[in-house]
């Protein structure tokens, strides 16, 4: 597909997303989403049910809200938000059996592919999440926009401003893939 040009702000969740997806099965253990999304090196998926309906998502930070109900106590009150602690490095064995419906973060914000940029961040910081879960009409999954990607998008648009100057097209467009 040809390269297409894009002004930043109108760059959509489906211009963003990763579509490569990781789905945890609702029933899934734990130990074996842990082993899930560190194979495949991502910090968080959305969660499906039996219809490949996404009802959740399981992130690094629901791992550490695990450590935190389980292994709670005045050292770990004590310590900053801003830096780890012991007691939030989860050892894999140390995990329960339970599903990860059990565990992971109901309400997921889920939104179609039309949303902008602009919504999409507004979405995030709102809700202090790192992702947003891009679905179909019948809210299957589709793709996943993270932090990550939109500083991806920033980025190649800081990237091509120079070239856009050059070509007396200065508007922060971003190459994509659209």
């Amino acid at each position: 597909m040809q390269p297409t040009i894009k002004p930043l702000f109108s760059l959509t969740a489906a211009d963003l997303m990763s579509a490569s997806l990781v789905l945890v099965p609702a029933d899934m253990s734990l130990k074996g989403a842990a082993h899930l999304l560190a194979q495949a090196g991502v910090s968080g998926a959305p969660v499906i049910n039996n219809d490949g309906r996404c009802i959740g998502v399981l992130s690094a930070t629901d791992f550490v809200h695990w450590m935190d109900r389980e292994h709670l106590g005045p050292n770990a009150c004590a310590c900053s938000p801003a830096f780890w602690a012991a007691w939030q490095v989860v050892e894999p064995g140390e995990l329960p059996d339970q599903a990860v419906r059990d565990y992971m973060t109901c309400d997921p914000v889920m939104v179609p592919g039309h949303v902008t940029l602009g919504e999409l961040t507004r979405k995030m910081i709102d809700v202090h999440i790192h992702r947003v879960i891009v679905t179909d009409k019948h809210g299957k999954p589709i793709g996943v926009v993270s932090s990550t990607d939109i500083l991806a998008a920033v980025a190649r648009a800081d990237q091509a401003r120079p070239a856009l100057a050059n070509a007396g097209k200065g508007n922060g467009a971003v190459a994509c893939e659209c």
